[in-house]
């Protein structure tokens, strides 16, 4: 044992980078650390990686639900747990496990993830915007659906939400970490903005809607066949509940 206590393992070391230690030992790994400098870089690396999993996924801990039509309460996400796997992942990924944060995050359970991160964040780019709210407007429709579905590589359909009100302004192609996406926007007539956000299903699988909700603007997300898709406003949870299915109906009729 040196001067400065027992060497610690890596649980205590993650713990030390989550400030979860009390003063007395985290004292001791400080000093430590400075006998041993490829250990404190390594928890440099930590640090990153803990910034990057708090940047993509803390805006998203929401409540995803169980089942696409009904008994959405059902489930309910383990936040702690969440950050638990979480921690886990930076340690493998500081490790030098071989991945690269863009594969971790858009491939598997996490592709749900990323989906919902990116087209929350492309709803709020765009649903400001007047002038240049879409690239192509809603009178060129079916060149817009041809163009979308020709990049994304399988068909695409701007479904008709009119039964909530919402009429299509159009749509534009989206660059995203994961290859390309389309978004097709609608308005209803108090100005009053959906998005709905298409992309590869990467994954290959299928999963039932899921719900998150951030600082007031609500997404239903979910994977059908060789597409992902994810519905996003500022509309009341049941609304957008309502919407997704007309959503999910017209896209499997």
């Amino acid at each position: 044992m040196s001067s400065f206590g027992s060497k610690p393992d890596e649980a205590e070391l993650q713990a030390y980078v989550d400030k979860q230690l009390d003063d007395s030992r985290r004292a001791q790994i400080d000093n430590w650390l400075e006998e041993n400098p490829e250990e404190a870089a390594t928890l440099a690396h930590y640090r990153a990686q803990n910034r990057a999993l708090h940047d993509a996924f803390e805006p998203l801990l929401g409540r995803p639900a169980g089942g696409r039509f009904q008994n959405l309460d059902r489930v309910r996400v383990n936040t702690s747990r969440v950050w638990q796997i979480a921690a886990v992942v930076a340690l493998v990924l500081g490790a030098g496990g071989g991945w690269s944060a863009n594969e971790y995050f858009h491939s598997g359970p996490n592709a749900e993830l990323a989906l919902a991160r990116d087209a929350v964040v492309a709803h709020r780019i765009y649903e400001i915007e007047v002038r240049h709210a879409v690239e192509v407007p809603a009178k060129e429709e079916k060149h817009l659906v041809a163009w979308l579905s020709k990049r994304l590589e399988a068909p695409v359909r701007a479904p008709d939400l009119s039964i909530g009100g919402f009429q299509l302004v159009g749509g534009r192609l989206l660059p995203t970490e994961s290859g390309p996406a389309a978004q097709f926007m609608y308005e209803n007539e108090k100005g009053d903005r959906l998005t709905l956000y298409v992309e590869r299903n990467r994954a290959g699988d299928e999963t039932s809607f899921r719900f998150v909700e951030e600082d007031e603007v609500s997404a239903f997300y979910w994977k059908d066949g060789p597409l992902a898709y994810a519905l996003i406003g500022r509309a009341a949870r049941e609304q957008l509940l309502g919407l997704a299915r007309a959503t999910y109906s017209q896209i499997n009729p």
